[in-house]
């Protein structure tokens, strides 16, 4: 059923038409032959458009929305999200008390022992992880060149879960941690002549490629002088002293000749902080946890 047309409408006036089909007028505008109706908005669509400047009205009046030169006025409900996340922070926090406090008086071959409490450490040292230690090992853990890579079986101090709680315990050469972790390779660049050098950095190279007899006698010979006392005969290398395995592929500071040569004349010696001084013991067994639990964390004895 058509609205009939009203004369008496303002807008109807002569320079509107009336469409016959609808029976409404229209405005006057026209786009390739198709004429716009002078059609009210829906009831409906009306109430609704209102109730919202009345929704929106009543929020300024209760909740800070206004900015203002003094600030956004308060509300008369006096909320604020950082309250609110305050109180749900004290919440989750309230829920999870029992399990961190078992996490805190257990040792970590009990808490990873049960299921409930290592998957609960798991997914704190997941969340501690991204905080604190993303910056250097990567979102993925998986490191760079001079950042070691977490999820496979190449450790430099050790793998089990107590070995991996001490080194983030106490760092890596941290300077304000006296149990932290030192090691220290000298500058060969001092010691060697740039013939020696490249002879060993040629050894060393040919070691992880299992053809380490191919290299000349100089070669082994300088490694067995000046390097095998840390690094061990074969290259194992030795983790009492953070001296890192030479005859697999992985390479903290590259693999190249440049690079491993660049190493031996003048390495680099990288540092972790100590997290015992800057996390609560509870996070520093969470990421113990964590790291263990990405795929290359040994068994302990």
């Amino acid at each position: 059923m058509h609205k009939p047309v009203n004369n008496d409408v303002p807008n109807a006036d002569a320079h509107n038409e009336v469409d016959k089909a609808t029976g409404y007028t229209t405005t006057g505008h026209e786009w390739d032959g198709i004429k716009e109706l002078n059609r009210p908005l829906p009831r409906w669509w009306l109430w609704i458009f209102y109730a919202t400047q009345v929704w929106a009205l009543a929020y300024i009046v209760l909740y800070p929305s206004l900015p203002l030169p003094g600030g956004a006025p308060t509300g008369l409900l006096n909320w604020n999200s950082r309250a609110e996340v305050a109180r749900e922070i004290d919440t989750a926090t309230a829920a999870r008390a029992d399990t961190l406090q078992k996490i805190a008086s257990l040792p970590l071959q009990e808490i990873v022992a049960d299921d409930t409490l290592r998957n609960a450490a798991f997914r704190g040292g997941a969340s501690a992880f991204k905080v604190n230690c993303v910056q250097c090992h990567g979102a993925d853990a998986a490191g760079s060149t001079g950042y070691a890579n977490l999820n496979d079986d190449d450790w430099l101090w050790g793998g089990t879960l107590d070995e991996i709680y001490t080194s983030i315990r106490h760092g890596i050469r941290f300077d304000g941690d006296d149990d932290t972790h030192i090691s220290e390779m000298p500058a060969f660049g001092g010691i060697l002549n740039s013939t020696e050098i490249d002879a060993v950095a040629q050894y060393v190279l040919a070691m992880h490629r299992g053809d380490a007899d191919a290299v000349s006698p100089q070669g082994a010979e300088l490694y067995a002088n000046n390097c095998a006392a840390c690094h061990g005969g074969s290259g194992e290398g030795e983790r009492s002293m953070g001296a890192p395995r030479l005859n697999d592929a992985v390479w903290l500071y590259g693999g190249t000749a440049q690079m491993v040569k660049a190493q031996i004349r003048n390495p680099k010696h990288g540092v972790m902080p100590a997290w015992g001084g800057r996390l609560s013991d509870t996070v520093v067994k969470e990421l113990a946890v964590y790291v263990h639990g990405l795929g290359g964390g040994e068994m302990g004895d």
